[in-house]
């Protein structure tokens, strides 16, 4: 989750037992204009990029809404998970996964999405670039404040702190972009899918994933603390005014995320993914400036420039990528919750920029972020994701012996969850 700058205020998850806040009144002016902003882009993305962009931009909105009223948490799951043993969250991701994996097998087993388009599993080698970018990952996310999706609704939900973050995202993304060539000259043991199982294919790959999800959500009982800390509760809204200004429970957002993965991979043939768009974002600044970012090797492998070439508008992740950032300004400000932060601690931003350059780098070199490796990766079946979750895993306990160093605290066995 998004890391914030301290105020006065109690957080939401400071409270007792049992407390509830009420939600403050929707933020009118804000909703509006960040209405009109998303259908103007859409509009714009639509008509000149066509249907699908202009879906996947929807769907990236909603993503954006989901994300911000579920405070679906990467970050703070894993944070939770080595520091006090609470396990919550990284049970919500297998929930989240097991239903993607459920949804997934049928579209990829066709291997035909939506108009036609080939459907096609998030695979990736097991290889140097998988462990040390899921690692640099976990330890920059921990620093960082948010993950890849959480930097982006935290982003549009007007955390400026976050924004930071996203800044050494682009940084770190095109710097892996630049050196990719390095990672792929290593040995590797290639791409394994579990479908490739015999004879069962994608039976036996969901049957293989449903058992390993089991076997980590029993672990995460038997390793949490004898008597789980106090739940805290974040602002609530009555009655069905909850849905657009209220908090989700965790399991609405695992199921949601999980359903609107699958209709990503349904419409462009592909999983979500969102950390390509920070490399395509931050080489088109650098071309327009003079740098010759196609001599790379990274651009030039024929499906990257493809990619490059159809623009910002166009790209896959990068259309999704604006459409979360507006989806969570929307949800944000009809919740009364939309926040500006003008005053930065200089080692949060310190933090900010140097985590969001591990993750961006990591992110690159490892074939995709928390979204694209480690949740659509293992939602397709993937080898690597499940190397990218342990990995990362790896990286968070490294990543919270350093966030004192940057002014940041890390929960205590007494602390709520959040």
């Amino acid at each position: 989750m998004a890391t914030t700058v301290k105020d006065t205020r109690r957080a939401p998850s400071a409270l007792t037992a049992g407390e509830a806040q009420e939600a403050p009144p929707p933020q009118v002016g804000v909703v509006l204009v960040g209405l009109l902003a998303a259908l103007a882009l859409g509009g714009v993305i639509w008509l000149r990029s066509g249907t699908t962009a202009g879906v996947l931009f929807a769907i990236g909105t909603a993503l954006g809404f989901v994300l911000f009223h579920s405070r679906f948490g990467f970050t703070s799951a894993w944070r939770q998970l080595v520091s006090v043993r609470q396990g919550a969250g990284l049970r919500a991701h297998m929930l989240m996964i097991g239903v993607a994996a459920t949804l997934f097998a049928p579209i990829l087993a066709s291997g035909v999405a939506w108009q036609g388009v080939a459907a096609t599993p998030s695979l990736a080698p097991i290889g140097f670039g998988v462990v040390v970018g899921a690692f640099l990952f976990g330890v920059g996310m921990q620093l960082g404040g948010s993950c890849a999706s959480g930097t982006l609704f935290a982003v549009g939900s007007g955390q400026t702190a976050i924004l930071i973050t996203l800044g050494g995202f682009v940084v770190g993304s095109v710097l892996g972009a630049y050196t990719f060539g390095f990672w792929t000259g290593l040995p590797d043991a290639g791409t394994v899918s579990l479908a490739d199982v015999q004879p069962f294919g994608y039976l036996g790959a969901w049957v293989l994933t449903m058992a390993a999800i089991g076997l980590i959500v029993g672990a995460t009982y038997v390793v949490a603390r004898r008597g789980a800390p106090p739940v805290g509760r974040a602002p609530v809204a009555r009655g069905l005014a909850r849905a657009v200004r209220g908090s989700w429970p965790l399991w609405v957002g695992a199921l949601l995320l999980a359903g609107l993965n699958a209709l990503t991979l349904w419409v462009s043939g592909g999983a979500w993914g969102i950390t390509f768009a920070f490399s395509l974002w931050g080489s088109k600044i650098l071309d327009a400036v003079g740098v010759d970012v196609l001599s790379w090797g990274f651009w030039q492998d024929p499906a990257n420039l493809a990619k490059y070439q159809a623009g910002v508008l166009a790209e896959k992740t990068s259309v999704m990528d604006l459409g979360i950032i507006l989806g969570a300004l929307v949800a944000s400000a009809a919740a009364g919750a939309f926040v500006v932060h003008r005053r930065i601690p200089g080692r949060l931003a310190l933090g900010a920029v140097v985590g969001g350059i591990m993750m961006g780098y990591g992110a690159r070199i490892a074939f995709g972020c928390n979204i694209g490796a480690y949740f659509g990766g293992i939602a397709s079946f993937s080898l690597h994701g499940w190397l990218w979750g342990l990995m990362a895993l790896g990286g968070t306990a490294v990543g919270l012996a350093l966030r004192p160093l940057f002014g940041l605290g890390n929960p205590r066995p007494t602390d709520s969850v959040c």
